[in-house]
């Protein structure tokens, strides 16, 4: 079993590239996380973990990372990727991520709405919620990326 992460920190970015994945590589960088190697993971925040505005992690690192991402070749199109944290008072948290077209401001409502579900379902009382959202303006190939990166 892996340790459970202590600090969190929400990123986001957008860029362009030759290909999708080259997209998705610079909006990895743009965000601040393109030298990590991400572990996907599902959506709880372990309890007491502390938000840290910067990352601190060594290049390489297993970074377990909860993300959205959309890609995009339609030039002029407007993608969208929100995360959204939900706390609740003293137990844990629930990270919703959101991918899709259209801007920021909707990509953060329907995250918001997603973690309002999310605590309805647990029976949570939700105290809190923190979202980060990115939109960009497709020009050949684009990426739109937000994420919650869990980490020691």
């Amino acid at each position: 079993m892996l340790p459970t992460p202590k600090k969190f920190t929400l990123v986001s970015g957008a860029a362009e590239g030759t290909t999708p994945l080259n997209a998705f590589d610079n909006a990895l960088l743009a965000s601040g996380i393109g030298n990590l190697n991400l572990l996907r993971v599902s959506s709880i925040l372990p309890p007491n973990a502390e938000l840290a505005e910067k990352l601190d992690i060594p290049p390489g690192a297993l970074t377990p990372t909860a993300y959205g991402y959309i890609t995009s070749t339609t030039p002029g199109e407007e993608i969208a990727a929100a995360v959204g944290i939900g706390f609740s008072e003293d137990t844990y948290g629930v990270i919703m991520e959101w991918e899709g077209k259209g801007t920021a401001a909707d990509a953060e409502a329907e995250v918001r709405r997603m973690v309002e579900e999310a605590f309805r379902v647990r029976n949570l009382p939700l105290k809190k919620v923190m979202v980060k959202a990115v939109s960009h303006r497709v020009e050949r190939c684009g990426c739109a990326f937000a994420a919650v990166a869990l980490w020691y």
